[in-house]
């Protein structure tokens, strides 16, 4: 998981009134990007320079299926720690679009929330100012693995049992 620090992030969101070309590490709204797509030849606009979208978690993803390669990151908002509906976003882009690009937690991300970000497909978080790196970093390593499968390992995973000679009592 990656920590983004966001007074030295590359990624910078576009103005509200920018109606220029994407540029290199731009966020941009759904508004945004439709308009820029209408505005150049579907082939070149993104293709140039690396650019991003920032959803908000109402946001219906699956809409996104044609324009998923055009982008190197997908930031998903949080508005409030208690919203889950970013998660679902997260796992309908990995597991079902197949999204290969940098997927962001934004807004309202606490460290408890750090496993099930992970499990959901995001590798990357901008963690709420009052939480601690150190303590996100312990929450990582809290579960060394899950039986249930999720947007990193699909499989389930499941405990070997002993072989029945040694289960035996001697």
């Amino acid at each position: 998981m990656k920590f983004i620090d966001p007074q030295h992030d590359r990624w910078q969101v576009a103005a509200a009134d920018d109606g220029a070309q994407p540029a290199a590490h731009l966020l941009l709204t759904p508004a945004q990007w439709q308009a820029a797509r209408a505005q150049a030849e579907p082939a070149a606009a993104p293709a140039a320079a690396p650019i991003g979208l920032l959803l908000p978690n109402d946001f219906d993803v699956e809409t996104l299926a044609a324009d998923l390669p055009r982008f190197a990151l997908i930031a998903l908002q949080f508005p409030k720690w208690t919203d889950g509906r970013a998660y679902s976003q997260a796992r309908l882009l990995r597991s079902r679009l197949r999204f290969a690009g940098e997927l962001r937690a934004t807004g309202e991300v606490l460290v408890d929330m750090l496993p099930l970000l992970q499990r959901t497909g995001f590798d990357a978080v901008q963690l709420r100012p009052d939480q601690s790196l150190d303590s996100a970093q312990r929450a990582l390593r809290f579960f060394a693995g899950h039986y249930q499968g999720d947007a990193v390992e699909p499989r389930p995973h499941f405990r070997r049992a002993a072989p029945a000679a040694a289960r035996l009592p001697s």
